[in-house]
């Protein structure tokens, strides 16, 4: 009901249009609240060769209507031909977790540099998790590019403490049981290890849960900390990757290319069939400098096409922010 209809028709919408995507079938029931009719209006522009819908209540055999129209977008997919393309097309999301005491030391200043050398050469990056920025958020607001951003910043953080209150939670119920194990012991060594994500570059923009990116740089996403729900909400925003720092590790994927970036060796060498880079070794036999350098070179690789650890396996899902009600 109400705020959480509308993050689901527009986090639908923005993954129907994503850029990732070379056909889309949408599929409704017909009687939903969220029918393809309603949905339509959210999804904007389209091409209605590439996007294709169907009402399973308006078809005598949906699944035979289904692989139908996927034929045809198989066949029209087929035909397209790669292109070279900038740098600063890419837009990449920066996410952390099962965090260990080696996230802020490692991992996480890796892709901050990553996101540096993005930003610089014209890119984007997405910042999201807000409660993980909780007793870090002045870092943020201090490389705001003008006082409009600062005041989005300011109510980005302020506007997610009270969702906490509002329903009569904690604020400081991080960090969490694996953080603990993992050596974090406040909620600030926690947040001071997530915003190293961001690198040094200005905050360009600041975006609520649903919203598309408009501005180049680094910007700021509104999502809770929950692994599946802040990355699909950068995937909804048009990430074509998201970068997903881990120290406990996790096998998890969002729908789009979701790369693992290790904190310790241990973990890289015990699970190598869920880590795509080990920046542990910037405590051993690197530094932060090459490893980032690495990982953007490793972008450049997946988004042209190499396949990372989560894509072999097959993980893709998607989780929507829920807040309220419940019909």
């Amino acid at each position: 009901m109400g705020g959480d209809q509308e993050n689901t028709r527009r986090v639908l919408a923005d993954l129907i249009v994503h850029p990732n995507a070379g056909g889309v079938l949408v599929l409704g029931l017909g009687c939903e609240n969220s029918n393809i009719d309603v949905l339509k209006p959210y999804i904007g522009d389209y091409d209605p060769e590439r996007v294709r819908f169907v009402v399973a209540q308006e078809h005598e055999d949906e699944v035979e209507a289904c692989m139908k129209e996927l034929r045809e977008l198989a066949d029209i997919v087929a035909k397209d031909e790669r292109t070279e393309c900038p740098a600063s097309m890419l837009k990449i999301g920066l996410k952390c977790g099962g965090s260990d005491g080696m996230s802020g030391i490692t991992a996480n200043p890796v892709v901050g540099r990553f996101s540096d050398l993005l930003v610089a050469d014209g890119g984007t990056t997405v910042l999201c998790e807000v409660p993980e920025m909780f007793g870090a958020e002045t870092q943020l607001m201090n490389r705001a590019k003008d006082a409009v951003v600062f005041k989005k910043t300011v109510d980005l953080i302020n506007n997610f403490k009270e969702y906490f209150q509002s329903n009569h939670q904690t604020i400081y119920e991080n960090p969490s049981p694996g953080n603990k194990a993992g050596g974090i012991s406040t909620l600030e060594d926690k947040s001071n290890g997530c915003v190293q994500k961001s690198g040094s570059a200005p905050v360009s923009d600041v975006l609520e849960y649903g919203d598309r990116l408009t501005k180049h740089g680094l910007n700021l996403l509104s999502t809770p900390g929950n692994d599946l729900v802040a990355a699909t909400g950068e995937a909804a925003a048009g990430c074509q990757m998201v970068l997903f720092t881990t120290g406990r590790g996790t096998p998890f994927a969002t729908a789009v290319p979701t790369v693992k970036i290790a904190t310790n060796s241990r973990m890289a060498n015990k699970k190598k069939n869920w880590i795509d880079l080990n920046a542990g070794r910037a405590i051993e036999d690197s530094s932060i400098e090459e490893i980032g350098e690495e990982l953007y070179d490793l972008v450049i690789e997946i988004a042209n096409g190499k396949q990372c650890r989560a894509e072999i396996a097959g993980y893709h899902d998607i989780a929507i922010f829920k807040q309220g009600v419940t019909l």
